[in-house]
């Protein structure tokens, strides 16, 4: 692909410039690990994402919903319009040891009230993102219970306020970024919409975790036990999912999520989903390896992901769900495939310019259904960014989103080319402003 191409002459320049050193943040002991005697009883904290999106709203070129609204031309979370503003999230959170009697005992709560996919499908406009208690009491061994961000991707993990970018890469997105369904969209009258809250990279559980420090060098583990079943919710089905996680990270300087460091990191996630209309059980594995890089100017990342089992699969036809198609016989719907297999990469390199601005680019890959050939789908996007940072808390982020799409087993002229074909580009801004 041609995004390929250019994204490939940028690299080789970005690594002769990045033959330096790197940047990211242990994740795993940013929340629940006050330290003992010095952490407040409750520190009030949070963050509004006020943004703007639009495409060029082409319409789909082919197929039964041919003329129709094209799904992936339209902003989300509502998928009605090709240009929007959006207050994309509005977070309040509380987080201390409000517990006299023992300070190793840590809270962390948060809220969410933006308008995406975790109000909007959830039912009602504020939803609990997080609400965990953390135990500190056992060197090497915390564990922290309730609902919270499962160890896993980077890019997931990681606190969205200092994320680089505004939308997540292909490979998380489609991957990672998990929806809950009822069908695998078989129905040919039925939308097959989520019927809860977008999964948020979190679940409700128990966690084991500890990090480790042996001279310049830092290592973290954690083991969860979830339920599986997104946010907000119990357990739907009896079975458990289990994730994984290791990181070793070299310390150049700093502390906290702008720290200078070099990180390597591996996870898994292994576990089952139910889906109720066909009353059967399918597998959900994913896993990934990456590393992370920050250090002075220099910002660098990279990370694969390979899953095994329920993949999410687009929409009939590239339309709206919901939509019904020009012959009136069929509605569009959120297809999922049950026995599925696709992987994913992205590559992020970012240049500090000065104090106030940062430059910022990313190719990243999702390669769908790689498993039967005719289903098979490759979407790559490479994103230009800036960031203008107006204080310590306050930024804008400007993104621009080279995005192409194809079957790569079928020929330019097939009705799914000719559908991808008029996906595009992407452009958004929007103002991170902490409190």
């Amino acid at each position: 692909m041609q995004i390929r191409n250019t994204f490939v002459t940028g690299t080789l320049l970005a690594t002769t410039l990045l033959a330096g050193q790197a940047h990211s943040a242990n994740w795993l002991m940013l929340q629940g690990t006050e330290p003992v005697g010095s952490a407040e009883m409750a520190k009030v904290w949070g963050f509004v994402q006020p943004e703007y999106q639009s495409t060029s709203g082409t319409d789909l070129k082919a197929g039964p919903f041919s003329g129709q609204s094209a799904v992936f031309n339209q902003i989300g979370p509502d998928l009605n319009t090709d240009s929007q503003f959006n207050i994309r999230r509005a977070r309040l959170g509380v987080r201390g040891a409000g517990f006299p009697l023992d300070s190793n005992v840590n809270y962390f709560f948060l809220v969410e009230a933006g308008n995406n996919a975790i109000t909007r499908n959830g039912g009602g406009s504020v939803k609990v993102t997080d609400a965990s208690v953390t135990f500190n009491h056992i060197n090497g061994a915390r564990f922290r219970i309730g609902q919270f961000k499962y160890p896993g991707s980077e890019e997931g993990l990681q606190a969205i306020h200092v994320f680089d970018y505004i939308n997540f890469t292909n490979m998380t997105n489609g991957l990672l970024l998990e929806r809950f369904y009822d069908g695998d969209g078989s129905d040919t009258q039925s939308a097959n919409s989520p019927n809860g809250a977008v999964g948020a990279f979190r679940d409700v559980g128990v966690q084991v975790f500890d990090s480790f420090k042996h001279n310049d060098w830092e290592h973290s583990y954690a083991l969860m036990v979830g339920n599986g079943n997104g946010i907000a919710r119990g357990d739907n089905d009896d079975n458990k999912d289990v994730y994984l996680y290791w990181s070793s990270a070299k310390i150049f300087s700093g502390q906290g999520p702008r720290r200078d460091d070099w990180k390597l990191f591996a996870w898994s996630q292994q576990g089952k989903r139910t889906l109720v209309n066909l009353d059967q059980e399918f597998d959900r594995d994913r896993w990934g390896v990456g590393t992370t890089f920050r250090k002075d100017r220099y910002r660098a990342a990279f990370e694969y992901v390979k899953a095994d089992g329920m993949v999410a699969d687009g929409t009939d036809g590239g339309a709206v769900p919901g939509s019904r198609n020009n012959a009136d016989t069929a509605t569009a719907s959120w297809n999922v495939a049950t026995d599925g297999e696709a992987d994913g990469w992205y590559a992020h390199f970012g240049y500090a310019v000065s104090p106030k601005w940062e430059l910022d680019i990313r190719y990243d890959v999702l390669n769908r259904v790689t498993n039967v050939a005719a289903a098979e789908r490759q979407f790559e996007t490479l994103t230009l960014g800036a960031q203008y940072f107006l204080n310590r808390k306050t930024r804008l982020i400007f993104n621009y989103e080279i995005r192409d799409a194809e079957a790569p087993n079928l020929a330019g002229t097939a009705v799914p080319n000719q559908i991808l074909d008029g996906i595009d580009n992407r452009l958004a801004v929007q103002v991170l402003a902490i409190f």
